[in-house]
């Protein structure tokens, strides 16, 4: 069966709105705004099941659960848990982000370069904030997720915790740490089973009214909306398609017009795709809105090549190939595609067109759309967020789907996910219900 997780961060503080640093600090208190959006957060969840609610004891993420799950009929009493507290940043407590930078540079600097190396010195002894919350968030899942084996939880807590949460979870490294965005009320889901964990969906923002997270607005570089193409017939059906060129079906020119509806809102500068049929065909459904970007094309970006495996369902590809079957499945980087690829093709060929297309766009403050495959989008998000070609099916890409990523420092320093697979724009929820087919 396996565990659904919710995890959401607290609504607006009053710390959030003065900018000033948190931690572990019991001053901050919800602002209106925070309850609001914690009320609209719980109105979003009503209708999921569920069996528990986890979260911090500080004030600002106990008083959101407690105004979240008054709107979800059946749900449990908050269970406060101190392994959900927020990182632990002593010596900055209660100042403001600036005066911080102005009074321990080289200390900021790290932490939003290397947080994994900073040190604060506590009562003369070492304080590693970052391995410490990490070593928090193992701990809370080695107890959690055996007690909830079949069910659906919700983890409500802070910024920081929750991406050690996500990041010992799926295998992101520390030093990743700045580079998956929790933003104020927003939902992520992981799923457990069978020993595998899949990020189905992080900081999803939309149920609050606007689709996608803000920029910050002293980000210099690029923002990239990864889109997955729209549905086909052979996705429907479960058969594998790889590069055969398989148009978008009806329902999939309705998820690219869905698409194109959430995202017509934000301003499109540049616009790249796949030269297969499938999301050339989504991309320009998008762009029907935003006339006079130019659509351009990098045939890197096409699927996977699943060579004598295309045109086939899974039963059909199990006569022959059965245990790479079952490869594929468990342990995706150790099969060759009979007369197609490998994972490690598609790696090079996705991040080499990754680095060109970020070689075109350059520092500049835009927003454009890459729109190409299941497997190309997977590899890509896994290089992006550190992880290895073992962890290509922890990434969930929906047909249809919106994942955000931001070069606020530049194209030369880490990217931030602020969003992966949104899927509300498809479904009108906060759970991905897209069609799980084949590639």
């Amino acid at each position: 069966m396996g565990t659904r997780v919710i995890i959401l961060r607290h609504g607006q503080s009053s710390y959030n709105s003065q900018g000033r640093v948190q931690g572990r600090c019991n001053e901050s208190a919800l602002t209106e705004k925070g309850i609001a959006d914690a009320i609209t957060t719980g109105q979003a969840l009503n209708g999921i099941k569920l069996a528990a609610v986890y979260c911090s004891p500080l004030q600002r993420a106990h008083l959101t659960a407690q105004n979240v799950v008054a709107q979800v009929a059946g749900a449990p009493t908050p269970i406060t848990d101190d392994r959900l507290q927020e990182v632990d940043l002593p010596s900055w407590e209660k100042m403001l982000f600036t005066e911080v930078a102005a009074q321990f540079p080289a200390e900021y600097k790290t932490w939003h370069e290397r947080p994994h190396e900073l040190v604060f010195t506590v009562n003369g002894q070492e304080h590693r904030p970052i391995p410490a919350l990490y070593a928090q968030a193992q701990g809370f899942w080695q107890d959690i997720l055996s007690k909830h084996d079949g069910q659906t939880i919700l983890i409500v807590a802070h910024n920081g915790i929750n991406r050690a949460l996500i990041s010992t979870a799926t295998g992101i490294p520390q030093h990743y740490y700045q580079s998956i965005q929790q933003s104020n009320c927003a939902v992520s889901v992981l799923n457990f089973a069978d020993g595998q964990v899949q990020m189905e969906s992080l900081n999803q923002v939309a149920h609050m009214g606007k689709p996608l997270p803000e920029v910050k607005a002293t980000a210099k570089g690029p923002r990239f909306l990864i889109v997955r193409h729209g549905e086909t017939d052979w996705n429907r059906a479960g058969r594998f398609q790889g590069q055969i060129d398989v148009p978008l079906n009806d329902h999939g020119r309705s998820q690219a017009a869905n698409a194109q509806e959430f995202l017509k809102e934000v301003p499109i500068d540049f616009a790249f795709t796949s030269h297969l049929l499938r999301p050339k065909e989504t991309a320009q459904i998008i762009l029907e809105v935003h006339p006079g970007v130019t659509l351009q094309t990098n045939e890197d970006l096409q699927e996977i090549s699943h060579g004598l495996w295309e045109g086939k369902l899974e039963a059909e590809i199990a006569v022959d190939y059965a245990q790479e079957l079952v490869d594929w499945r468990t342990k995706p980087e150790t099969v060759q595609m009979p007369g197609g690829e490998n994972l490690q093709d598609v790696w090079d060929r996705a991040g080499q067109a990754w680095q060109d297309i970020l070689n075109k766009v350059g520092d500049v403050d835009q927003t454009g759309i890459v729109v190409a495959h299941d497997a190309t989008n997977k590899v890509l998000l896994c290089q992006l967020m550190g992880l290895q070609m073992t962890d290509f099916w922890k990434v969930k890409q929906g047909n249809g789907a919106v994942t955000v990523v931001s070069y606020p420092n530049g194209i030369k320093e880490l990217p931030v996910i602020q969003s992966l697979n949104l899927t509300s724009h498809l479904s009108g929820g906060i759970l991905d219900q897209t069609a799980a087919g084949a590639l």
